[in-house]
């Protein structure tokens, strides 16, 4: 029996033990489909799978359940984290899901704990939440750029820990994907940002003062990983470089995830022959 999607994409073995994204090719083709189409063709059949269950999930709520879902979504500038939202959120009903974009923070949350927008964010019972950014922000760009002392950011690693365990005590199955690039391909992708009119207004040029920090980004992704993937909330590396297969492994790992979880339809306290009787016997107009 070959491996499941969460086993193929679980952070590597080696980096639980050491800092090396080295290891990860961001081309790799582990598991399922080897071509666009045949993504394509495999993402209607997630799609409808998808479907289901986060309907099911948000259903359950509705009786009582209190289990969501928090997909995490972190990589480098042009790694497709929006891409991933359109793509894979957008073949489930938006009313089941809750996503929460993390930019640079403002006056006000630079004044709480690094954690505090982070809370505010959570998804409710039936929900799957996605989060373009997270709190990771404050262990990869806080780190490289020097934005807070050597030990504050290293104890983060303590308090993101306990705070992941704490949503998982509460019901919320946490997913956390790094979304792996290479620096040629995010190069391609800046370019055809710049070549294309209609996407202009994606470039930033502040994408290029961290491309030049790309060696201490990929040594901060992985210590990231390492000190705070568990069996309870843990990472798994999607390598990004083909956007068809990013698309179609955090849609496979997502409905793979749902599916263990197996929400449940509420059963409603009804007669349902009785209801039927009435609703026949009932006039209108």
């Amino acid at each position: 029996m070959g491996k499941t999607v969460r086993e193929t994409f679980r952070v590597p073995a080696d980096l639980r033990t050491a800092a090396d994204l080295a290891t990860t090719d961001p081309r790799a083709r582990p598991i399922g489909p080897r071509d666009k189409s045949a993504a394509g063709a495999e993402m209607v059949d997630l799609a409808d799978r998808l479907d289901h269950l986060q309907e099911a999930l948000y259903a359950e709520a509705t009786g009582g359940g209190t289990r969501a879902v928090l997909l995490v979504l972190q990589g480098m500038d042009t790694s497709g984290k929006g891409g991933v939202i359109r793509h894979v959120g957008g073949l489930v009903n938006p009313q089941g899901l809750q996503i929460a974009t993390f930019k640079k923070p403002t006056e006000e949350e630079l004044a709480q704990h690094f954690l505090w927008r982070v809370r505010a964010q959570v998804p409710v019972a039936g929900r799957i939440g996605i989060f373009d950014r997270s709190h990771y922000e404050d262990v990869l760009i806080a780190r490289v750029d020097e934005l807070v002392p050597e030990d504050v950011w290293r104890h983060r690693y303590t308090e993101i820990t306990d705070f992941e365990a704490e949503l998982v005590a509460q019901g919320v199955t946490v997913v956390k994907c790094m979304l792996h690039i290479s620096a040629k391909e995010q190069a391609e992708r800046l370019v055809a940002r710049l070549d294309d009119p209609a996407k202009r207004w994606k470039y930033n040029t502040g994408d290029l003062d961290a491309r030049v920090k790309w060696p201490a980004y990929q040594e901060a992704y992985a210590e990231a990983l390492h000190r705070t993937d568990s069996d309870t909330t843990p990472w798994y590396v999607i390598p990004s470089d083909r956007k068809w297969y990013r698309n179609w492994a955090i849609a496979a790992l997502l409905a793979e995830t749902l599916a263990d979880l197996d929400p449940q339809f509420p059963q409603p306290d009804i007669d349902v022959d009785a209801e039927r009787a009435r609703l026949a016997a009932s006039v209108v107009g």
